[in-house]
């Protein structure tokens, strides 16, 4: 037997970054296909049961799809080397993983999708070449570009509310390229569950992308480095003169850091708001069985949350997979000593965040045979 695991991933997708980054940052050996690989359909998608990336195969043959799932599979077996010791570190650590996975998904979107003259050749290639060579594959490279340009929409990116994308993600990027002047991560001197999570819109879209990646490295060098850094097996720090080695001490939370937070609380506070309002009165009325998935292709779309921020409304798709990693932050405050939970809704409050401790849907998520499905 190998020890070797595959990872099938597409370098131009979001959710892929953060798991392949975790298995560089980790030293898990890896071969990387793409699911246009005939292995893909034949042997994987019968036991992940969605076409999505990423998916891994360990060496045991277990199949294990999604990019949470694939990082909590190793952090569990390993000492979970990636999450804090400190009760508000591992609160921030696990808000960074939601926001980057799913809470940057409209400057992801708009930069990839409304600056064609920059980016459409780039990305043409890389949907072309995800692909096996077939007669069929223009015509499925045209599918593909036209429905993630529609996904756009659907998240919430229109003429109207493109402005305020970009406000709010130039000063996301200015305040995220001042914290990392003190520091290569997000905690300290070694990555956290949250950079992974972070990196997904910040890699495949916004650092690759030509348009937002020369945004990047002309506006936020030190947020270009980082995204290098999270791609590289070592720490990948010269430029810090005086680095350690692990997260910061004593559970600090760098105002750096929490000025991060302020900016990217006027729309994510918001939209969460709305998204489980949204939700909440679709299973008030659907009523889904327990087992029935929640998230993915077999789910059904529950609708879109309207917000406002700035004085503009936003409608975006209400998605249930943001609920299923807010439960995490949540389940963590929850079994905190009381002096500690103190603690941790002052930094929330001062960030803007504390209303993601108590945004919850009136039923659970959980995984069930590689999928997200109602409780």
């Amino acid at each position: 037997m190998t020890d070797v695991h595959r990872l099938y991933a597409i370098t131009h997708s979001l959710y892929s970054g953060r798991a392949r980054a975790y298995l560089i940052k980790q030293g898990i050996p890896f071969e990387e296909l793409s699911t246009g690989h005939e292995s893909f359909k034949a042997e994987v998608l019968p036991k992940g049961k969605l076409p999505t990336i990423p998916t891994l195969v360990t060496p045991a043959g277990e199949v294990i799809r999604d990019g949470a799932a694939i990082i909590e599979h190793f952090e569990a077996a390993n000492g979970r080397p990636c999450q804090p010791a400190g009760p508000r570190q591992q609160i921030i650590s696990a808000l960074f993983d939601v926001i980057g996975t799913d809470g940057l998904l409209r400057p992801a979107m708009h930069y990839r999708w409304n600056y064609p003259q920059d980016n459409l050749d780039f990305i043409r290639y890389h949907f072309r070449y995800s692909q096996r060579d077939t007669p069929q594959r223009e015509e499925k490279t045209d599918y593909m570009m036209d429905r993630m340009r529609y996904a756009a929409q659907i998240f919430g990116v229109t003429e109207q509310s493109q402005g305020l994308v970009e406000a709010l993600y130039l000063e996301y990027l200015d305040a995220l390229n001042s914290h990392f002047e003190q520091y290569p991560y997000l905690l300290g001197w070694k990555p956290s569950i949250g950079d992974f999570g972070l990196l997904a819109p910040m890699y495949a879209h916004l650092g690759r992308d030509p348009h937002p990646a020369r945004l990047m490295q002309q506006r936020a060098t030190r947020v270009y480095r980082w995204v290098e850094r999270m791609n590289r097996a070592d720490q990948d720090a010269p430029e810090y003169f005086t680095a350690g080695t692990d997260f910061l001490a004593d559970d600090e939370i760098p105002e750096t850091l929490q000025a991060v937070l302020r900016v990217l609380a006027e729309d994510f506070v918001p939209e969460t708001r709305a998204a489980a309002e949204c939700i909440n009165d679709w299973l008030a009325e659907h009523k889904p069985e327990a087992g029935t998935a929640a998230v993915g292709r077999l789910a059904n779309s529950v609708g879109n949350g309207e917000f406002t921020v700035r004085g503009q409304t936003v409608s975006a798709l209400a998605q249930p997979y943001r609920f299923y990693l807010l439960a995490r932050v949540q389940a963590i405050y929850s079994g905190l000593a009381a002096s500690d939970q103190a603690a941790v809704e002052q930094m929330l409050n001062a960030c803007g965040m504390s209303e993601i401790l108590s945004i919850k849907l009136d039923r659970q998520l959980e995984r069930s045979g590689n999928l997200e499905v109602w409780k």
